[in-house]
This record gives C-alpha cells, structure tokens and sequence, in this order.
C-alpha cells in the first residue's frame, strides 16, 4: 500500500514537472507570437505612413505641374527669341561690306516703302489663306518669317512678342480652331486671334518710321 502511494506520488510529481514545462513553453510561444505582432504591427503603420507620405508628395508635385508648365513655354518662347537674333546676326555677317569709294545709289526712301509694302502683302495673303486652310505648321512658317522680316525692318517692335506667343501655341496645338488660351473658354481661337490682330499689327507698321 506503501508502495501504491509512492508510485502515485512519484506519478504526480512527474506530470506535475512536465505540466509545468509545458506551460513554460506555451508562455514562451505566447509571448513570441505577441511580438511578432507587434512587430507586425509596427511595419504596418511604418507602410501606412509611407503611403500617406507618397500621396503627399504626388500631390505637390501635381500641383506643380501648371507651373512647370509655363516655365517650359517661357523656355520655348526664349528659345524662339534667340533663333531669331542668330537667324539676323548670320544674315547680316553674310551681306557684302561696302568697299571704300563705293557710292550706294539705292534710294533709302524707296527701300524702305518697298520693304514695308513687302510686309503688308505678307499679313494680307496670310489673312486670306486663313480663310481656306487649317494648318498649324504652315501658319507658323509665315509668322516666323514675319517676325525676323519685321525685326530687320523696325529694329524691334512690340508686336514681335504676340508673334512669339502665338507660335509657341502653335507647337502644341493640331487644328488652328483650338482656343489661343487652353485654360480660359472664353478666348478667341488661334485663327480669330490672328485675323484679327493682323489689321492691328497693319497700322502699328504703316506708322513707324
């Protein structure tokens, strides 16, 4: 009987060691899987706040957009500016010099009406072909000859710069009834603006010197 009781004793004393172990280890499994929570957890919200730092950013930068825009626009417009300086600086570097002795017979004051009269022609069939066509390109071809023929003729005009306005539009545009100004409904179209203006720009010419 004696011995019964210290096999039972012996028993309990052994299962309890291993309940004890085993709780050990539950804690110690529970306890990990608490911490990779956590750090689960934790490289969530590290994820989430990079996401809303993302959109932050996007955002900014689509805000940016309309003026990165314009600064590429003024770029282009600069662009134009100094293609015509270097298109006048290689005309004038190819004309002949006038040798010593050399009398030039040419009547300024004929020149000068000529060479305007000239001018007036050029804004009087580019009214009239924009009556027919639609096209971009062609237009802006005129206009660019326009702008260095009235430059070499006035010397610089302020006209010069609508000129440069309306052929960076052109750039961008596929049909001359878009609308001068994209961001304002209200604006003329390319070709209004244009037909327009001419009459305008007719007179500024006819009255300079």
């Amino acid at each position: 009987m004696d011995t019964n009781e210290e096999d039972l004793s012996s028993t309990l004393k052994e299962f309890d060691k291993k309940i004890t172990l085993f709780s050990s280890i539950l804690e110690k499994f529970g306890l990990d899987v608490i911490t990779k929570m956590g750090q689960t957890n934790l490289k969530i919200k590290q994820l989430t706040d990079m996401v809303e730092e993302l959109s932050k950013v996007t955002i900014d930068i689509r805000g940016f957009l309309p003026q990165l825009s314009n600064v590429i626009k003024n770029q282009k417009s600069l662009e134009d500016e100094l293609n015509l300086v270097k298109s006048l600086i290689t005309n004038l570097s190819s004309t002949p010099s006038i040798k010593t002795g050399i009398v030039n017979t040419i009547d300024r004051d004929e020149s000068v009406t000529d060479r305007k009269d000239l001018i007036v022609k050029q804004f009087n069939e580019l009214e009239a072909k924009l009556e027919k066509i639609d096209d971009p390109k062609y237009v802006k071809t005129i206009l660019e000859q326009l702008r260095v023929d009235i430059f070499e003729f006035t010397g610089g005009h302020s006209m010069l710069n609508q000129f440069a306005q309306i052929i960076t539009r052109l750039d961008s545009v596929i049909s001359l009834n878009d609308l001068m100004n994209e961001q304002d409904t209200t604006s003329n179209t390319i070709k209004v603006e244009i037909m327009e203006s001419i009459p305008n720009w007719i007179n500024k010419l006819m009255i300079k010197n």
